[in-house]
């Protein structure tokens, strides 16, 4: 009998997790006992954490994207179409097209979406980087403004203990912003504005999730002239007055509002039902070790969709595939699941135009700043125009 694994959504994590399930179930799939799917609403495969050097002019949309089937093992069927509906009772994925995919093991990469419109005026008036088109209008803007007040918000979800999307790129984008004002020659007449939440999920009135990085940040604005506020958790925009309320009852005026938005799941996630938390977001229930959601037999998930406390990002999907892999192979053969994920992440965070430092922090422990290098700017470097690709195709 041929066992089916679906894996929905053609993002980082899924890309990995196929070619490595390609790799470690290749005879298996060669002799037709395992078939491998992806399904995804897209043929094309964008590298999203550069969306926010396009906020920059930094990348062109040609060097982001590549064909999606390109980056798949040959044993990977892949089909181009949207999930809409999970029937997890009978073990079913319904698409846009009509077509109706069983499966004996589920994996949902499918990723977040921002969600402004949960905050009043937000979208509206503010910008982001998260998404293509929104980064290209955030350059737009970065790239003509001659004086006046860029103010930076963060806002986390609601569910308990779920960061906001790619937890250091807030700070990276505003280093990189006071880099890219200086090189425009227009810095000393724009003003630069920090904040962050009163509550960020696992601490409380500091500039970033982790401690040991929110006592570094002050000194490293005070040197670059960037205003900080603690305790701004954004709650209204006005968008005729061009004023950011927060729930604290302060208030910051900008000419620029950039924001990291509110983010949910997407809507075939949401509706499934499965999330503990009934605030729309849906973040599935997530085995902090396994990454089995809780309660579905075979149903494993990665990368944004988690309830996890890790980073929603490239550098969490990285080090939770091979542990799905490995437990799902160990499923076929074994009947039990084997490996375990310890909460790691690593990255080269982006510390202004040319300067980066590398990254590590798990369950455990957190992340441990060090200075920023022209050596650690150039590997992240490395990393966007080349890296990342190898990194997606599971050679890395």
């Amino acid at each position: 009998m041929r066992n089916r694994i679906v894996i929905v959504g053609g993002g980082t994590g899924g890309t990995i997790l196929a070619n490595l399930l390609a790799t470690k179930l290749h005879r298996e799939i060669l002799n037709n006992k395992v078939e491998l799917l992806m399904i995804s609403d897209s043929p094309i495969h964008y590298y999203k954490p550069a969306f926010m050097y396009v906020a920059f002019n930094a990348f062109f949309k040609q060097e982001l994207m590549r064909p999606q089937q390109s980056l798949l093992s040959p044993e990977i069927k892949f089909v181009v179409d949207k999930a809409e509906r999970f029937d997890l009772s009978r073990r079913v994925i319904h698409t846009r097209s009509g077509k109706q995919y069983a499966y004996d093991f589920l994996v949902f990469a499918t990723g977040c979406v921002p969600w402004p419109e949960r905050i009043e005026g937000l979208a509206q008036a503010g910008d982001h980087f998260y998404q293509y088109q929104a980064a290209r209008q955030l350059a737009q803007k970065l790239a003509t403004i001659e004086k006046g007040r860029i103010f930076i918000t963060v806002s986390f979800p609601e569910t308990p203990n779920v960061p906001h999307q790619c937890g250091i790129a807030p700070i990276e984008t505003t280093l990189m912003l006071d880099d890219y004002l200086r090189r425009r020659g227009v810095r000393k007449a724009i003003e630069i504005v920090y904040t962050y939440p009163s509550v960020s999920q696992l601490l409380r009135n500091c500039l970033f999730l982790q401690r040991p990085t929110a006592e570094a940040l002050p000194a490293i604005f005070a040197a670059r002239d960037i205003r900080h506020q603690r305790g701004f958790t954004l709650n209204r925009v006005d968008t005729q007055r061009q004023v950011a309320y927060s729930a604290e009852g302060e208030e910051q005026p900008f000419d620029i509002l950039m924001a990291t938005p509110p983010i949910r799941a997407v809507e075939a996630v949401r509706n499934t039902g499965l999330s503990d938390i009934h605030n729309g977001e849906g973040w599935l229930p997530t085995d902090h070790q396994t990454l089995q959601v809780y309660g579905q037999q075979g149903v494993y998930v990665i990368g944004d969709t988690v309830d996890l406390p890790v980073s929603k990002a490239g550098g969490s999907c990285h080090n939770q595939a091979p542990v799905i892999a490995d437990n799902i192979v160990a499923e076929l053969r074994l009947g039990q699941t084997v490996s375990h994920y310890d909460g790691k992440v690593q990255a080269i965070a982006q510390m202004g135009l040319h300067a980066g430092m590398p990254l590590v922090y798990d369950y455990r422990h957190d992340v441990l700043p060090t200075p920023p290098t022209k050596m650690g700017g150039m590997l992240r470097n490395v990393f966007n125009r080349g890296l990342y690709w190898a990194t997606v195709r599971g050679l890395i």
